[in-house]
């Protein structure tokens, strides 16, 4: 019944065909980038090249916000100590620290990103993999892999958030140090000029 109809109809007129020379132009072009795209990510050498751009780019952004708070610190130094005297107010030690101390615990959770998350896919993917080869079906893989990813994500999330605060909180009270020490070198050396 099948073969009936197929023998009769009727074969499509040239006018008829529709033009899918151009969508399938446009699909193999796709097809090509992506390829092209995965061959470049599939490389080693691009993600050492993108690891180390990012953490350039940090560093630099880093470096640049550290020189404008040291900047900052001692521009209000210098009005203090023309405006006041010899009097020394910590409140721009203290604030100067805590913002040190919070962009380095970023940096620190940012850098620690970067070296934990191909750590936990590998992890994830081995907890899976093992899960399928100990004949798990699907379904439950799909429930496990959920719940896996959840547990991971919410580990990594906690031991990042523990240690940027660490970080923070280890570089604000040693910036503090360092900046009321320095603040008082300069008072020292500015009585003794007097």
């Amino acid at each position: 019944m099948a073969e009936e109809q197929i023998i009769g109809e009727q074969p499509p007129t040239p006018n008829s065909i529709p033009s899918t020379s151009s969508s399938s132009d446009h699909q193999n072009s796709a097809n090509a980038s992506s390829m092209i795209l995965l061959r470049i990510m599939s490389k080693r050498r691009t993600w050492v090249c993108l690891f180390v751009g990012v953490y350039t780019v940090l560093l630099s952004l880093s470096w640049n916000f550290l020189k404008s708070v040291l900047s900052w610190y001692e521009s209000t130094l210098i009005d203090s100590s023309s405006s006041s005297g010899s009097v020394y107010s910590g409140w721009s030690a203290l604030y100067a620290s805590v913002v040190l101390g919070v962009a380095f615990g970023i940096l620190s959770m940012v850098a620690a990103l970067a070296v934990a998350v191909p750590a936990t896919l590998v992890t994830w993917i081995t907890v899976l993999v093992l899960l399928t080869f100990f004949g798990k079906p699907r379904r439950a893989l799909v429930t496990e892999g959920k719940k896996l990813t959840a547990d991971i994500t919410g580990f990594v999330v906690k031991v990042l958030i523990k240690e940027g605060n660490i970080v923070a909180a280890l570089c604000a009270v040693l910036g503090y140090f360092v900046f009321v020490r320095n603040s008082r070198d300069n008072n020292t050396g500015s009585l003794g000029s007097d």
